[in-house]
């Protein structure tokens, strides 16, 4: 089951007291796929790592499927993240030294010996899915931009989680690049039943997704729906 999301009274503090983010209520229903956009330094990223558990909020509950990960300490947030989501980074966060395959399938190495052939077919599985067919054994360090990125997603997907979450997913694509791989992560969101959040300063891929969130300063200024 995909988890519902429930964030209320969530508060984000820099070392000097500035606010990063302040979100009253956020409701993110089941299979939404949603745009989180806004200016440079607005909050979004500081959102997604909040959502993922990556950045305990210093007050309020980020609640999946009515469980706080707020509440939650280190250990639980990252045995959340394992079962529960898909993170795709801005900057892929891909080892060099490894293939495509290699990193696709990366929770392999932390997954029990029972486990992972079949993750590592999963993995497989995506990168075709992705347009990436043929290129398992390919090394990281060959590929360009767009095929590093398919390969950070495929490694997001390699899991199966219900929710993906992603870091300008499109970002230092060429436009076909960004225009395919945007096409490609709504469409999977949909075809699967996923809960997708991207943040993203791209029009074009946020106009593919359900719902758009706008924010300034750390609040949620827009919340437009299709």
């Amino acid at each position: 089951m995909v988890p519902d999301l429930l964030v209320t009274g969530v508060r984000v503090w820099s070392g000097r007291g500035r606010g990063l983010l302040a979100l009253d209520r956020l409701a993110v229903p089941a299979g939404q796929s949603v745009a989180v956009m806004g200016a440079s330094g607005a909050g979004k990223s500081t959102l997604l790592y909040v959502l993922s558990g990556l950045l305990p909020p210093d007050e309020g509950q980020v609640l999946w499927a009515g469980q706080d990960i707020a509440a939650l300490n280190e250990a639980g947030r990252a045995a959340i993240r394992r079962h529960s989501f898909g993170l795709v980074f801005q900057d892929y966060h891909l080892f060099e030294e490894l293939s495509a395959l290699g990193n696709a399938a990366l929770a392999a190495a932390f997954a029990p010996r029972a486990a992972r052939a079949a993750l590592v077919a999963r993995a497989g599985g995506w990168l075709a899915r992705l347009g990436l067919a043929g290129l398992d054994a390919r090394s990281v360090a060959s590929c360009s931009g767009g095929e590093r990125q398919r390969i950070a997603v495929a490694r997001a997907l390699a899991c199966e989680p219900p929710v993906i979450l992603a870091d300008e997913p499109t970002a230092s694509l060429d436009r076909a690049a960004a225009d395919a791989l945007g096409a490609d992560l709504a469409q999977l969101a949909r075809a699967d039943g996923r809960t997708l959040i991207a943040v993203t300063h791209d029009p074009a891929f946020a106009a593919r997704l359900d719902r758009r969130l706008v924010i300034a300063d750390g609040r949620i200024i827009e919340d437009s729906h299709d």
